[in-house]
């Protein structure tokens, strides 16, 4: 997300560098070019044009057109605008301090209520909590069984009922169930609908009003763009909202919804979803979503992700092999098997700054992990522990086990053998080349 944007707005700010001295009619060429960026990201048009004025306003004082760096000037004025466009400071998700925390999940068919749902239980069960997921989704088939399914993936209790026919009747059950066993928190997954339907409308403020909750967060597709702006800002005026999820942040739409949705509709981001895996949710910060922008990457966050997949402990055990020369194809498996867990190699290297410039010109392939995960699995045990035995009738025996070919077992061994030599070279300090043993 945000690719075409982040490379327009590159582009712009390279020409603005290029100048030095900046006059009045240069800013004005720029936030022309930054209008169109924004327009063609699919931002709405009214927030565009507040967001370039706010820009000008700032841009062309006397004091910044005169300073040492006027184009560095500038682009901080559009870093800054764009954190305000995106919520200012992290919205926190909203705790009672007497449980249960009521969450009410809004939004449309198909936005992805249910999972993320099931997500947000799994954060709070993460946090030492007893969540509660209540099924009242009675419209779509098989809603209940989803997030029955979902709930056993991750241990924690679903209410439901297939005899009950009215969400009303589901929720003040599990309201009553939930104080009893005391679930805290309590998280309602709704039906989808359209804000145009008066009846599912008027369904949704009785639920309200049946659970008085803490929260109500509109679930949106990040993938529909002003259609999803547009309908968050229609529940807002009916029912009410808290806070919005994006989801499907991972994908390749242009962001404009992220973009505008804060100031059509009042209400911030609070999280977004960035994976289909149960993991993929996060706390939305304004600050590092405009650094991405801007092709200044986000370490913050790769090194929060990196912190989670990655044990202190272990960490140090693999230092101590690489020291001793210990390293194995077992270790190798590990490693990858963690990095995947960060999330799509892509995702991890499009946080590092300027990584839009490379990564254009650089096709990941996600199925070579998978290719090394099942050749490495198809060695023996002593195999993985000492590659110097792996010769032809092994090689062969590996390369029909793991459905590859002799020539990628071959491969793999001799950058695994490169990979050693590598980190002999690193522990004695020694200048080195980085050997070919990624995906792309």
């Amino acid at each position: 997300m945000f690719e075409a944007l982040t490379e327009k707005l590159d582009a712009i700010f390279k020409k603005l560098k290029g100048r030095g001295i900046l006059k009045e009619e240069d800013v004005d060429a720029a936030l022309k070019e930054i209008r169109i960026a924004l327009l063609e990201a699919d931002v709405n048009f009214k927030v565009v044009k507040s967001f370039i004025e706010r820009v000008r306003q700032k841009a062309i004082g006397k004091e910044i057109l005169e300073s040492l760096s006027p184009a560095q000037q500038v682009i901080k004025i559009v870093y800054d605008e764009l954190c305000e466009l995106l919520g200012g400071t992290t919205a926190k998700i909203n705790l009672s301090p007497n449980p249960p925390t009521i969450f009410m999940m809004v939004g449309l068919h198909g936005s992805g209520k249910t999972t993320t749902s099931a997500k947000l239980a799994r954060i709070f069960k993460k946090q030492g909590r007893r969540p509660m997921l209540v099924a009242a989704d009675l419209q779509r088939p098989a809603a209940i069984d989803q997030l029955v399914t979902l709930g056993k993936q991750i241990d924690i209790p679903v209410f439901h009922s297939y005899e009950i026919k009215d969400p009303r009747q589901v929720c003040r059950e599990a309201l009553k169930k939930a104080l009893i066993d005391r679930m805290d928190p309590v998280i309602v997954d709704t039906a989808g609908r359209m804000h145009v339907d008066e009846e599912l409308m008027t369904e949704l403020k009785d639920i309200k009003e049946i659970l008085n909750p803490h929260e109500i967060l509109f679930v949106a597709d990040a993938m529909t763009g002003q259609d999803a702006v547009n309908i968050a800002k229609s529940f807002n005026e009916k029912i009410g909202i808290t806070g919005v999820i994006l989801t499907k942040m991972d994908g390749d739409a242009r962001g404009g919804a992220a973009l505008s949705i804060k100031e059509v509709t009042g209400k911030p981001i609070k999280l977004i979803g960035t994976g289909e895996k149960l993991d993929a949710l996060e706390e939305f910060y304004p600050d590092r979503m405009a650094n991405r922008i801007l092709g200044m990457g986000d370490v913050l966050t790769l090194i929060e992700q990196a912190q989670k997949a990655y044990d202190e402990k272990e960490a140090e055990k693999l230092k101590k092999k690489i020291e001793k020369e210990e390293f194995t194809f077992e270790d190798l498996r590990d490693q990858i098997r963690k990095m995947r867990k960060m999330g799509p190699l892509e995702n991890i290297l499009s946080m590092l700054p300027g990584a839009h410039k490379i990564l254009k010109d650089i096709k990941i392939d996600e199925r070579e992990f998978v290719k090394v995960e099942a050749i490495i699995n198809s060695m023996t045990p002593e195999e993985r522990r000492n590659p110097k035995i792996l010769n032809a009738s092994r090689r062969i025996r590996i390369a029909k086990g793991s459905g590859t070919t002799v020539t990628d077992v071959n491969r793999l061994i001799k950058q695994f053998n490169e990979m050693k030599k590598l980190m002999k070279k690193m522990k004695h300090g020694k200048g080195f080349k980085l050997p070919k043993i990624f995906p792309f």
